[in-house]
């Protein structure tokens, strides 16, 4: 699995950090610091976090192919 967190975009608000804690995390108050190549356990994990992201900036793509490219977007 591969994750991009489009930086500029992100507004720091830290949902992806509480729900995929072992991929991203804060780094002080305005920087955020993730993990491009998770663990495939964390996969559901990841995608839960790439939909709750306010301001849309996580992109998760599944190289096996098994499912196609995810862009993060409102419930």
């Amino acid at each position: 699995m591969k994750v991009v967190a489009g930086l500029p975009r992100c507004e720091t608000y830290a949902q992806c950090a509480y729900l995929a804690p072992g991929v991203f995390r804060m780094h002080g108050e305005e920087a955020l610091k993730y993990d491009s190549n998770p663990d495939d356990a964390q996969r559901e994990r990841v995608l839960r976090a790439a939909v709750a992201c306010p301001v849309q900036a996580i992109l998760v793509d599944q190289l096996e192919g098994l499912e196609t490219p995810v862009e993060a977007s409102p419930s």
